[in-house]
């Protein structure tokens, strides 16, 4: 049983019925989802259910507070007072008018509880139930998926982590390892820099952190699995975890779609026993060969259903953007791999939400001014 919270006071309904828009993103947002079938299975985390001790603040509480703080970008400190102070924000949440928001430090403990009780599998169940709710209010997922990494960069000073190193000192972030950038368009993990006599010239970009691994449904733009590896992973040995996560969930994948760091023979292969059709960009020697291997990779390149697959690439391009750029993802927010997934499902879980309501609604999201979120 839940801390009692709600929207009623003496003024509070009088109040949000005259200043919150019924049309308001995070309205439509509270009708699309049942914010308590995510949760249902969170309160099992809190010692003895909830029961024991000073009552908890609802789960669905803080869990629309997480969300709220990847939804504008918001460190934990500063969703706490937008949810305090903003009434839309404090509608959206539940809570009375004149009712402060659970602090920071709730906040916190309630991460702890998920990550510590249920894990990448707790994370995993609420983003997958989302994706069954718009399943059921008529989205329908289309054949082709599309597969990608983006790359956050870890919550450490790299000049002082080689300091501390060379102290012996244990590292900031003991899981964040160095990985070759994967945004440069001209060709992944590499740059052009030009030298000191004006010549241009190739160099390779790294990056010290982390890799989310995403497989996109082209028709709907909807996300349907991830997976999580430091920054050093290869990103090829991902793709049959993101499938295989696609099909348990019923994904009807008919095609995949991924450029040359996924060309590996295993995958390809994968795919093929799987029964569906490969549109992995292929490397130049797959086509440029004399062998007799030739001519099955050239018809697979010109196939009409790979050049459609192809042309889906950029959606997963566009959504990636949208993660780092307006969600955060550019940079970790925590330490560790466990955590770094639990800032990749949520801020996943926003995107996709964003999508959801578009797609069912018409309603698109619009960011508040930072003046307009309590001050933040």
């Amino acid at each position: 049983m839940g801390k009692e919270i709600g929207t009623y006071s003496f003024f509070g309904e009088f109040v949000y019925e005259q200043i919150v828009p019924r049309d308001h993103f995070l309205m439509k947002l509270n009708q699309v989802v049942k914010w308590e079938r995510l949760t249902k299975r969170l309160i099992r985390y809190y010692r003895g259910k909830g029961k024991v001790g000073r009552p908890p603040y609802d789960p669905v509480v803080l869990l629309k507070m997480l969300f709220i703080s990847y939804l504008y970008d918001l460190s934990e400190r500063q969703a706490e007072e937008a949810v305090s102070y903003n009434l839309v924000i404090k509608a959206f949440i539940g809570l009375r008018v004149d009712e402060r928001a659970p602090d920071a430090t709730t906040l916190s403990v309630f991460k702890r509880r998920l990550l510590d009780g249920g894990g990448l599998k707790a994370l995993e169940g609420i983003f997958q139930e989302v994706l069954v709710m718009a399943q059921r209010q008529g989205i329908k997922l289309g054949k082709i998926q599309i597969i990608d990494s983006v790359h956050s960069i870890a919550d450490v000073n790299t000049e002082k982590e080689v300091r501390r190193r060379k102290k012996g000192e244990l590292p900031r972030d003991p899981n964040a390892r160095w990985g070759v950038s994967l945004q440069d368009p001209v060709g992944k993990g590499t740059k052009r820099v030009t030298d000191e006599k004006g010549r241009s010239r190739k160099e390779k970009e790294y990056f010290y952190g982390y890799k989310q691994h995403v497989s996109l449904n082209a028709e709907t733009g909807l996300i349907t699995s991830l997976r999580f590896s430091p920054g050093s992973a290869y990103d090829g040995h991902f793709l049959p975890p993101l499938i295989e996560s696609d099909l348990e969930q019923g994904v009807p994948v008919g095609i995949v779609a991924a450029d040359r760091g996924y060309d590996d023979g295993e995958n390809h292969e994968f795919l093929r026993q799987k029964g569906i059709a490969s549109a992995i960009h292929l490397n130049r020697y797959r086509t440029q060969k004399k062998d007799k291997d030739k001519e099955s990779w050239v018809e697979m390149k010109s196939s009409p259903q790979c050049q459609k697959a192809v042309k889906e690439r950029r959606r997963i391009e566009a959504k990636l953007g949208e993660m780092k750029g307006s969600h955060g993802l550019r940079r970790c927010r925590y330490l560790g791999l466990l955590r770094y997934a639990l800032q990749g499902y949520f801020t996943a879980l926003v995107v996709n939400l964003k999508r959801i309501l578009l797609l069912l609604m018409g309603v698109r999201f619009r960011p508040l001014a930072k003046a307009t979120c309590g001050g933040v």
